[in-house]
């Protein structure tokens, strides 16, 4: 199956929910021959047209060109006239419909805040985007649970700081983060964290500069506990020294990984100041550990969760991916029984990605291959079984099925770093290689990036570019807010 668009200055929103229901289709921009399976999507300069064919099969639909006045776009009426023709042509209805944005909770947080009425904002999702009654009515759970985090996150001039460890002792299939070797890059790993101790500093001064208020911390990766102990000592101590952390609401570390998580640096962590952990298991499985890359067993999850408990961590999160390559709907109904009787106050369930850069990709897996994924999320009515209720929410390009990503907490236990960064209320300070700065002004209306450098080592080589770019963060402010500032 082919796409072919013609006839709009971008085909995005088009090409996009063709892939809903062919995930693998390539796009292409030549006209497809006769007899090729395809979908051909046209803007001409009297209506819309949308034809799909295989086989010996074909089946069009048109309609004419949107009013002008009416405030529909000529992309998103194609888009919407080829959803519906492919939901006729192969009986599924994506469980978003035609939403193909990232954040659906943030578009309910944004219309609340623009006046619209509960019933407005129903058939905004329902009606003209056909989402299911069960993702809209989980969105909207998730939504009043967040407001008053939001509220505290949103005060005028609050940030958080990320910091990221760009090294994992493997790579996992599914990964396409930038990310090191650990065995391989070693040496870059003592001067890659002085730089980043640096940066940390640098990004103090800034904020101080701009007036800034921190709220939140996250260190993740990567995997932060590929660092030694006596390196996170030195970046943790750093960020002890250059913050009062009785003032932060949360303090996430992720140890994510057992193969490189011990007791001493459980134990480094809770000491400089973490309030929160992740301790990732993906799967409760072997076999599927060692499908995707894993160097360690499921027992070394429990060894590695017994040891946080014994350090005294007391808000842990555990991630789950459903859809993992030889994972079956009983396989993660274990994994997602196994998390529940660990009792960890956070569990995450993520839906596999199909991204281009990960191994999975490049070894071409199929769509097919993961067909019981929402069967998988189906399963999760045993979080709210055991007491779990869903804060935060997002989707990406490319996750299979059109599916989602939730957080679960127990009560009182909502990952605000998780929805800061994901309902975009809050500037993000990011320190270390890849990292992207996003400074907001003026209730999220106004936004802007400052990029790293991607990898470790040109991080590292052009490290006093990377200082340079911060003071960015202040001058955003004087320009943005007509900040005072000082020193």
């Amino acid at each position: 199956m082919k796409i072919y668009i013609t006839g709009l200055p971008s085909g995005y929103e088009v090409e996009h929910l063709a892939r809903l229901f062919y995930p693998m289709a390539p796009l292409t921009l030549t006209p497809p021959e006769p007899a090729e399976d395809s979908l051909w999507a046209e803007k001409t300069d009297t209506g819309l047209r949308v034809l799909v064919r295989q086989g010996e099969k074909s089946k069009m639909l048109e309609a004419p060109l949107p009013v002008e006045q009416g405030g529909e776009t000529p992309e998103f009426a194609l888009a919407s006239l080829t959803y519906d023709l492919l939901r006729q042509w192969t009986g599924i209805r994506p469980p978003w419909g035609k939403m193909t944005g990232v954040r659906p909770v943030r578009l309910i947080h944004d219309k609340r805040a623009a006046g619209w009425s509960a019933e407005q904002i129903d058939r905004f999702f329902l009606q003209r985007f056909d989402c299911s009654e069960q993702k809209y009515e989980m969105a909207k759970e998730i939504a009043d649970l967040q407001e008053p985090i939001l509220r505290l996150g949103s005060a005028p001039k609050t940030y958080s700081l990320y910091i990221g460890i760009p090294f994992c002792p493997s790579r996992c299939s599914y990964c396409s983060f930038v990310s090191c070797n650990l065995d391989r890059d070693r040496k870059l790993v003592q001067p890659y964290v002085d730089c980043l101790c640096k940066e940390v500093a640098e990004i103090r001064a800034q904020a101080e500069r701009a007036g800034l208020t921190l709220c939140s911390i996250y260190i993740g990766g990567g995997t932060p506990t590929s660092l030694s102990a006596a390196q996170l000592r030195q970046l943790m101590g750093t960020v002890r020294e250059n913050f009062d952390l009785t003032k932060v609401v949360e303090y996430t570390v992720e140890a994510g990984r057992p193969d490189c998580t011990d007791a001493e640096k459980l134990a480094v962590i809770k000491e400089y100041g973490a309030t929160r952990i992740s301790i990732n298991p993906q799967t409760f499985s072997d076999e599927v550990l060692a499908n995707i890359g894993r160097k360690h067993s499921a027992q070394d999850i429990l060894d590695c969760y017994a040891d946080a408990r014994r350090a005294g961590h007391e808000d842990i999160n555990m991630d789950l991916i459903a859809g993992l390559p030889g994972d079956t709907v009983e396989g993660f109904e274990h994994s997602l029984r196994q998390a529940i009787a660990l009792q960890p106050e956070n569990i995450t369930v993520h839906t596999l990605t199909l991204k281009r850069a990960s191994r999975i990709v490049i070894e071409d897996q199929k769509e097919n291959d993961y067909a019981d994924v929402a069967a998988m999320l189906e399963k999760c009515h045993l979080l709210a079984e055991a007491g779990y209720r869903p804060y935060y929410l997002y989707r990406q390009k490319n996750t299979l099925q059109n599916l989602e990503n939730v957080g679960w907490c127990k009560p009182g236990h909502e990952g605000y770093y998780n929805i800061y960064i994901m309902e975009e209320v809050q500037t993000i300070l990011s320190a270390g290689a890849g990292g992207s700065t996003k400074l907001v002004a003026d209730g999220g209306k106004r936004m802007q990036r400052i990029f790293n450098f991607k990898y470790p080592n040109e991080y590292i080589q052009r490290f006093a570019e990377v200082l340079e770019r911060k003071k960015g963060v202040a001058e955003f402010y004087d320009h943005n807010l007509g900040t005072e500032t000082t020193g």
